[in-house]
């Protein structure tokens, strides 16, 4: 009898395991659990143990704060013991602020930012320092905010050091008198107005007469002179600013200039900021011994922003509502503009602020401040405007406290009692529109009045060498252009310009180096201008006939 096998069960299988052996004891499988785990540990924290390894703990100290309330601009934070006027702190996202109020239990502090995201209760830190600023030549070029942060999507400042926004002005005694000219390349200011390096000539008129073209065409005339430029727009539009770096470029100046941007846009704080920021920016290259000019465009707006703050900072208001240091925080920025001695760097920092007048008031708060502490200012009449003559300069009304002293010798023979002449004729041009009768002689300086003003209508970024300017106007002085009629004046002065130019090199040049201008000369220039207008007049016979 044949015996069959007996099926295993799936009880079978399971007990001698996958290959038919006995599976392992729970003692085994336990082992190798715990070995899987601490190779586990060892990939997963050793790293972990060798960086803590290497770290050194250290321990800072830090005084917090708190934010109590947060404004327009300012902040209030309770919580310092121990804090500095002027000092700089930093709330939480970055943004920077000044302390500016210092109670014994609060401080005021203008925030250097946006407020939207500071909240109450927010912590603040001390720095232990005052706003500084990036200074050096890695700035000359670029466009900066008023903390020295890019604008212009470049690459990060390359900073040669930073020095505080708030400075003491130079000493009486490191000061050196105003001697050298700095050309506009404007008719009007280098012949009535003159201007020096290292003095303070303020430009003010109304809104849209041509403030800040002044300005930039007095950066765009620095080409070859070796100055260095600072434009400083302080609460202008967004929209003003770009025109103005694009004239800067297509005129070829941005590369020996540096933009400082506080728009109308940014926090008040750092409209306050930008122009003390663009000074000590300026005063890095004057101790150098470079020769700087700055714009502050405008400081109608400085002082508003400020105003802005203060009140907002529950300081006590005066006139107009603007704080009792107003005039202060101005004299204070101008009074570091001026021109060192040789042993202290022979530098000079030259500023040409700007202020707008309302309804042509210059005697209102602000003006009547800023032309006390300047050495002169440059007026730009709307009623000129209007009338098409570019630059609106109101001679009678302009002046410049340092006078002749700047001016070429040249252009002290030839245009020294300009002033006093254009004066003349504008009264007897009022005069004359009575319809009284005149006589031979007044009515002779009324056409050569007219054409002296023709000659000094110049049209925007059309700057006139010092050689040629001199030309112009002493054909104008002279009576050469009396006999034409004031439309052709322009064209005429464009050809004495040129034969000047091209028959008398060497007198140009030794013009432009400071020497004087002689009797010979005088006659030489004469001669050769109305030798000029006689061919231009035969050239135009020819060609009408």
């Amino acid at each position: 009898m044949v015996r069959r096998p007996v099926p295993a069960s799936p009880g079978d299988d399971a007990r001698r395991g996958d290959r038919g052996q006995r599976p392992p004891s729970p003692r085994r499988r336990a082992g190798h659990r715990l070995m899987k785990l601490a190779d586990l540990h060892d990939e997963l924290f050793a790293p972990l143990e060798d960086a803590l390894a290497r770290v050194r703990p250290g321990i800072e100290m830090a005084e917090v704060a708190r934010v109590l309330s947060v404004g327009n601009g300012i902040a209030e934070v309770v919580g310092f013991t121990d804090l500095r006027a002027d000092e700089l702190l930093t709330f939480s996202g970055g943004v920077m602020g000044i302390a500016s109020n210092l109670g014994e239990h609060r401080a005021g502090v203008i925030v250097l930012g946006e407020t939207r995201r500071l909240r109450p209760g927010d912590p603040v830190r001390r720095t232990g320092r005052v706003v500084d600023v990036p200074v050096g030549a890695g700035l000359i070029g670029r466009v900066v905010d008023a903390l020295g942060r890019p604008l212009d999507g470049g690459s990060p400042i390359d900073a040669e050091r930073f020095l505080p926004v708030e400075q003491p002005s130079p000493p009486i005694m490191h000061r050196a008198p105003v001697q050298v000219p700095l050309q506009t390349g404007i008719k009007a200011v280098d012949a009535g107005i003159p201007i020096g390096r290292g003095q303070r000539e303020l430009i003010l008129g109304d809104r849209q007469t041509g403030k800040t073209a002044i300005a930039v065409d007095s950066i765009l005339n620095q080409r070859d002179s070796g100055v260095l430029s600072i434009y400083c727009a302080i609460g202008q539009r967004a929209s003003a600013v770009a025109r103005v770096i694009q004239s800067l470029r297509e005129g070829g100046a941005m590369e020996r200039t540096i933009v400082v941007v506080a728009s109308g846009e940014d926090a008040p704080g750092l409209q306050f900021v930008a122009p003390y920021a663009a000074t000590s920016m300026a005063e890095h290259f004057m101790a150098a011994g470079r020769d700087v000019l700055i714009v502050y465009d405008d400081l109608t707006r400085h002082a508003r922003a400020y105003r802005e703050l203060s009140l907002l900072l529950r300081r006590p208001p005066g006139r107009e509502a603007y704080p009792g240091d107003i005039f202060y925080i101005h004299s204070r920025l101008l009074e570091r503009a001026t021109q060192l001695r040789e042993q202290y760097g022979g530098g000079s920092l030259t500023a040409l602020p700007v202020v707008e007048t309302q309804a042509q008031n210059i005697s209102a708060y602000i003006p009547t401040n800023l032309i006390s502490i300047t050495d002169g200012q440059i007026y730009l009449s709307p009623g000129l405007f209007e009338k098409g003559h570019l630059p609106a300069i109101d001679i009678g009304t302009s002046v410049s406290r340092v006078g002749g002293k700047v001016q070429l010798p040249a252009f002290r023979a030839v245009a020294g009692n300009l002033r006093l002449m254009y004066a003349q004729f504008e009264e007897l041009e009022t005069f004359a529109r009575f319809g009284t009768q005149l006589d031979a002689e007044t009515r002779q300086r009324l056409t050569r009045g007219l054409r002296v003003r023709e000659v000094l209508k110049q049209r925007e970024h059309d700057h006139v060498d010092v050689p040629e300017q001199i030309a112009a106007l002493l054909a104008a002085t002279e009576g050469l252009f009396d006999d034409l009629e004031p439309g052709a004046v322009s064209e005429a002065e464009r050809t004495v310009c040129t034969a000047v130019r091209a028959s008398l090199p060497d007198l140009c040049d030794r013009i432009t180096q400071g020497a004087k201008l002689g009797d010979e000369d005088r006659a030489t220039l004469i001669e050769t201008m109305r030798n000029a207008l006689s061919g231009a007049e035969a050239g135009a016979g020819d060609a009408n006939a």
